[in-house]
């Protein structure tokens, strides 16, 4: 049994088993599918590094990486590009937040068959609109109207997603009545029981939030799988029916708020939530424009959840479909890096962070760019390291349950 393996099963002993199985299996596909599902084992490790420059403190998403963008709708219904998962947010150094974003694009581009040289211009691309960003000293948000190149594209295409294409990818008619598809393989079904329970609670969630779907009816419910890193927590879809209009319909996620996975690493004073979801939802409406539609905290058996609504619209970058387009790649990264920027800005001065002449100034000085570029590729190597031991240990039969 090795080391990186140990350290996955401590790390994933709390969640539930049987998910926690298709979790290893996520990560197994490459190095960056791990790279994503070991937020933990990266902080873990970068804590006694002193090769870390210093930097201003940040709101930070926490678990920065290629594939934790995406399109999604807002409360105005217009849709927006930008990052959308903020369940390890947390007050931590700038150089944190952007040495993981950083690996991640080494450790992405090799695991998409992308040169170690393009991976490096990238790099020092997104360090560039990153720390252009922060010295112009002004938030940006990205939408159709905003966007150029793949992603003005990528958005337009979203927006004309229409919600009866998701109905009818997640949902079934059974006996003339629309039910959550149980064939969809993201979905499982769930005991009778608990199932009553997340209903009542969701109707109870409907009647109390302040912009919620007042005039929609709860119907169905099932377990969700979503994610990498957030495989093994408890998640929920529910579908939503209008009153008024019987073939009109929403669906809602409810995810489990755990503790931030970074928190047990970092020496800065946080924040007292009065819940886990508190924390994400908080940290979220600060960095972000305009956040998903539905977004809202929650309690529900003495467990926190986050609430948001599905959309038609949520949708992610394909990095291996576009690995041969450089001017797509290098539009997508440099919006990437203009959107942690501008979220950094947008939540300056706020419990602790940084204020906003801060980040300026922290914009105009590079001198850090090439020690945290070091760090970034070779911590790459590591992952790509452990990834290959994990194999060995998954190949094994070492994860499997007694």
């Amino acid at each position: 049994m090795s080391q990186i393996s140990d350290r996955l099963i401590a790390f994933n002993k709390g969640l539930l088993p049987d998910m926690v199985q298709l979790k290893y299996q996520a990560m197994a596909v490459n190095a960056f599918t791990f790279f994503r599902g070991t937020c933990h084992i990266y902080y873990q490790d970068l804590q006694p590094t002193s090769t870390m420059p210093p930097s201003p403190l940040i709101w930070a998403c926490g678990d920065l990486h290629l594939e934790n963008y995406g399109s999604f709708k807002g409360n105005n219904r217009m849709v927006y590009f930008d990052m959308n998962d903020f369940d390890e947010s947390l007050l931590l150094p700038a150089c944190w937040e952007i040495s993981r974003i950083i690996t991640s694009i080494f450790v992405g581009f090799d695991s998409f068959h992308i040169s170690r040289a393009e991976a490096l211009k990238m790099a020092r691309l997104f360090l560039k609109a990153y720390c252009d960003t922060l010295k112009n000293g002004k938030a940006i948000s990205i939408d159709p109207r905003t966007a150029k190149g793949i992603v003005c594209t990528f958005l337009e295409t979203q927006a004309n997603r229409k919600m009866k294409a998701l109905l009818n990818q997640r949902t079934e008619i059974k006996k003339g009545e629309r039910l959550l598809s149980l064939e969809h393989i993201h979905h499982f079904a769930i005991e009778k029981g608990l199932k009553k329970k997340l209903i009542k609670h969701m109707a109870e969630w409907i009647k109390s939030v302040k912009h919620g779907p007042h005039d929609y009816k709860v119907t169905d419910a099932a377990f969700r799988l979503a994610g990498t890193g957030s495989i093994g927590i408890k998640r929920y879809v529910f579908l939503l029916r209008a009153a008024d209009d019987k073939k009109k319909y929403l669906l809602v996620d409810m995810k489990q708020a755990r503790s931030s996975s970074v928190a047990p690493y970092t020496k800065v004073t946080q924040p007292k939530w009065a819940t886990e979801a508190e924390r994400v939802l908080a940290i979220q409406q600060r960095m972000q424009n305009l956040s998903p539609a539905l977004l809202s905290a929650s309690v529900f058996e003495d467990e926190p959840y986050v609430i948001a609504e599905m959309q038609p619209t949520e949708d992610k970058i394909d990095f291996s479909v576009i690995k041969d387009r450089y001017k797509d790649i290098q539009q997508v990264i440099n919006d990437m890096a203009v959107l942690v920027a501008s979220a950094q800005l947008r939540s300056s001065g706020r419990q602790g962070s940084a204020i906003a002449d801060e980040l300026i100034a922290f914009g105009a000085d590079t001198q850090w760019h090439e020690a945290l570029l070091t760090y970034a590729e070779t911590y790459a190597k590591q992952v790509k390291k452990d990834y290959k031991q994990f194999m060995k240990d998954y190949m094994s039969g070492f994860f499997k349950p007694a």
